[in-house]
């Protein structure tokens, strides 16, 4: 299972690439998070469903210092082999 996510709300500046990373470590997740040059932060998700869906509900929350106020999600095609952060784009 993969998920596209578009992550609104303070979530720049508040270290949620280098915590969802770690989560995603913990959690045995693959795939991908950037910060986007609009405030928001991307991410795809891919693992087995309860992987995916406890990164997805750990991304509704942040880390303590974020303010997650919209997650947008899609469905995507996977194939990732760990979890990355990406840059800017």
């Amino acid at each position: 299972m993969a998920k596209h996510l578009v992550i609104s709300g303070r979530v720049q500046g508040v270290g949620f690439r280098y915590s969802m990373a770690e989560e995603a470590e913990r959690l045995g997740a693959t795939g991908w998070v950037r910060n986007r040059r609009d405030g928001t932060v991307e991410a795809v998700l891919e693992g087995p469903a309860e992987v995916v869906d406890a990164l997805l509900a750990w991304a509704r929350r942040g880390p303590p210092s974020a303010r997650v106020t919209d997650v947008r999600v899609t469905e995507v095609t996977g194939g990732f082999e760990r979890f990355e952060m990406r840059p800017t784009e």
